[in-house]
């Protein structure tokens, strides 16, 4: 069956309703600063969304020549949105909509003279998505079955955040923090640093693993300074300390990092930054965003040469949608998952995500309907001008 049309819609589902139960604090996101590779500019330092581009979310929406369709959302809006409209969509219509790889490897070819990474290849994954989505509904499966069934029967589920109480109380038994302070700040961020840590640690106990997102804020100095401050507190891992173009400092780094090892980097915008991460054992945890790195197919490609090394591969956000959940529950080198909290304490994670699964006890399983089983209905995704 051939693809009859690709196209960029827009979601408009039905306005959510307020939380019934009454939160007892705001989220910790509202307010809390957030080392990032812009902390070094006073301007933008504290808040992300300072700098951070505001660009509408849009979905594409793939259509077969017998009205079946699958959807995905796309990553950075209207210039990855673009990219489907003008080029890679008219393209591959009339494709075998089964042909995954060559269609694949055709969007990746199409995308050479513009450099395939960054906003191409987030419009690459979200085509790619989508297809695997309708690929699921012309079978009448879910697409983990499509890629070799469950690997696991529950998918261990850490919580990122700095709501921890709440985490706890939610039966997580692993907790990812949102590192407050870099460079920057001096000796005092990294006691601030290690207060925050320290502070994790008594309300945790021993048996809760800890991690710390370090979201491209850092320099290969500082990592191993807060490194060795945190030692006592037996983190877990820190993940994603430089920028995504350094691999040779995340070498650096993983050589001298000690017992505690090093995660990332979902800002690898490409199957090959993470081939070569793993021929030169780069990081320890590999975490490709299935949004950014090239969709489902890239990802499968990422866990099979990462399982090879003996390596595990940890999805950015993987537990927060359908789409990742499903890969995660598939490959065998894949055994947890993360969920991001940005929903008030008290407010149970039911409520602040309706119609999909959630963590229960920190653990999470993908939907069983066909295709991805995102919820959402045909008649919510219309069109609109790029």
């Amino acid at each position: 069956m051939k693809i009859r049309e690709v196209k960029v819609v827009k979601l408009e589902r039905p306005a959510k309703s307020e939380f019934k139960s009454r939160p007892r604090r705001q989220p910790w996101i509202v307010d809390a600063e957030v080392a990032n590779p812009m902390s070094k500019y006073p301007r933008y330092k504290r808040h992300r969304s300072s700098w951070l581009p505001r660009w509408e979310t849009l979905w594409v929406k793939v259509t077969a020549e017998d009205g079946s369709w699958g959807a995905a959302p796309i990553s950075y809006g209207k210039p990855a949105a673009v990219i489907i409209n003008d080029h890679l969509g008219p393209k591959i219509q009339g494709e075998d909509c089964q042909a995954i790889e060559r269609i694949w490897d055709m969007m990746f070819r199409l995308t050479k003279p513009y450099g395939s990474e960054g906003i191409a290849m987030c419009a690459i994954s979200s085509i790619d998505l989508a297809l695997w989505d309708l690929i699921g509904k012309i079978y009448g499966a879910p697409v983990y079955e499509l890629i070799g069934g469950p690997a696991r029967d529950k998918i261990f589920c850490y919580a990122t955040g700095n709501d921890v109480d709440w985490y706890l109380e939610l039966g997580f038994k692993a907790i990812k923090l949102a590192c407050p302070y870099g460079p920057a700040d001096g000796i005092w961020g990294i006691k601030q640093n290690e207060k925050l840590i320290a502070e994790t640690r008594s309300l945790a106990g021993p048996d809760v693993e800890i991690m710390l997102d370090c979201y491209m804020a850092f320099d290969i100095e500082y990592t191993l300074k807060l490194a060795r401050r945190l030692e006592p507190y037996d983190v877990r891992w820190i993940e994603e300390p430089l920028i995504p173009e350094d691999l040779d400092g995340y070498v650096t780094i993983e050589r001298k990092l000690g017992k505690t090892s090093l995660a990332g980097v979902e800002h690898w915008f490409s199957p090959w930054r993470f081939k070569e991460a793993i021929k030169r054992r780069a990081v320890d945890i590999l975490q490709p965003d299935i949004h950014w790195v090239g969709g489902l197919t890239a990802c499968i490609k990422i866990c099979h040469e990462a399982d090879l090394a003996g390596l595990t591969v940890c999805l950015h956000g993987g537990a927060n949608d359908q789409y990742g959940l499903h890969l995660t529950y598939a490959m065998p080198n894949t055994p947890w998952a993360e969920f991001f909290i940005s929903s008030p304490p008290g407010v149970p994670l039911e409520e602040a995500n309706p119609n999909i699964p959630v963590p229960k006890d920190g653990y999470i399983a993908p939907s069983r309907e066909a295709g991805f089983g995102v919820p959402i209905k045909e008649e919510w995704l219309q069109p609109v001008e790029i």
